[in-house]
């Protein structure tokens, strides 16, 4: 396979609502340096692929309104490397345009896609992954998803259950399961057969065209009436015309549950989804006392086990406080368990009810 047959779509247009509120609507976690390292999450995903994708054959797939951050953060970025969506809808609509518009640049071409916001600790090793995926799905027909085994009963994550054996890093998947309650997500740890879903992807453009085609349709037909304008100047406006009619569906709802020829690569280089502030927690250095304090001026007295992050000058001085998270950001300071993480997406849509999108 050429070099020049490679492309990355990163997805880099979401909102991060779990991560608020330091994660706002006009600047979502993505382009925000969270550990500290002096680059963006987006920076680090864009830097991991050096070497392995061709710097042209990047394509980020966002939001309008974050256009100008993305070429702020990203100035070696061309216009034409940019997809931007009128409106949200989720990762089906989104992927089926990028397989479109890539497959009129280059009918040969073999996608990654990549969300923006993940952590990998082991560079070197994602690299060879990478490149092995993209082999796999040169010489198989297949729909290619890195599956990483497991170490909590996490239900925030995907699962894939392992089918028949390929190779050594290969498998079909027998089933696929997206974000299972608590009691499943223990049983598919328990069982040893299940591995997270890292919500990276490898297919040939003509294959996940193909499958969207099959097992979604109602996705397909979307962007059917725009093929001849397709890697044209035609295309932006028929997207915003077309797309906020899409169904608002994810790609592992509408693809991957579905589609006969799903297979998994299962990798280990360090992976972490950085979706909430307990994944944050876990991938920082922690304190004597367990606690996590993340670029904040933090006195804790008799308090073991939690996050605190806080923008600005602010001391924060706390005592009795265990497992729990401490945002504050601008003008909004969050204070929950750390057990009730996955309920932050749910105080999110309240605030909004309440307040509007003064606080988002």
């Amino acid at each position: 396979m050429k070099n020049s047959d490679r492309f990355c779509v990163i997805m880099c247009g979401g909102v991060g609502s779990r991560f608020w509120p330091y994660s706002r609507a006009s600047k979502p976690k993505q382009f925000i340096d969270f550990l500290g390292t002096g680059q963006s999450l987006l920076q680090l995903t864009v830097e991991r692929l050096q070497g392995v994708v061709p710097d042209e054959n990047i394509i980020l797939l966002t939001n309008e309104q974050y256009a100008g951050l993305i070429k702020e953060q990203l100035p070696q970025i061309s216009d034409a490397q940019i997809l931007l969506e009128p409106a949200r809808r989720n990762t089906a609509p989104c992927n089926a345009w990028a397989a479109y518009h890539i497959r009129a640049l280059n009918p040969n071409a073999k996608i990654m896609v990549a969300p923006s916001d993940h952590l990998i600790l082991r560079r070197e090793e994602f690299q060879k992954s990478v490149i092995k995926a993209f082999d796999f799905i040169e010489h198989n027909d297949a729909l290619l998803t890195f599956g990483v085994k497991p170490n909590r009963p996490e239900t925030g994550y995907g699962y894939i259950q392992l089918g028949e054996a390929i190779d050594d890093d290969f498998s079909r998947v027998k089933t696929f399961t997206e974000k299972p309650n608590l009691e499943l997500a223990k049983v598919f740890l328990e069982s040893g057969e299940f591995y997270w879903n890292s919500g990276m992807f490898f297919w040939t453009a003509q294959s996940i065209i193909n499958a969207i085609t099959a097992v979604a349709p109602e996705v397909a037909a979307c962007f059917e009436g725009g093929l001849d304008v397709m890697g044209t100047a035609e295309e932006q406006a028929f997207i915003n015309t077309m797309y906020p009619s899409c169904p608002n569906i994810s790609i592992d709802y509408a693809v991957m549950e579905k589609a006969p020829n799903v297979c998994v690569e299962r990798v280990d280089f360090g992976w972490t989804d950085l979706g909430t502030w307990g994944s944050l927690y876990d991938v920082s250095p922690k304190n004597r006392d367990g606690n996590v304090t993340q670029n904040s001026k933090t006195m804790l007295f008799d308090s073991h086990n939690n996050v605190v992050a806080v923008k600005g000058d602010k001391l924060i001085v706390a005592s009795g406080l265990n497992d729990y998270i401490v945002a504050d950001a601008d003008d909004v300071l969050l204070i929950v368990p750390r057990a009730d993480e996955q309920k932050i997406r749910n105080y999110v849509n309240d605030v909004k009810m309440t307040f509007g999108d003064k606080y988002l």
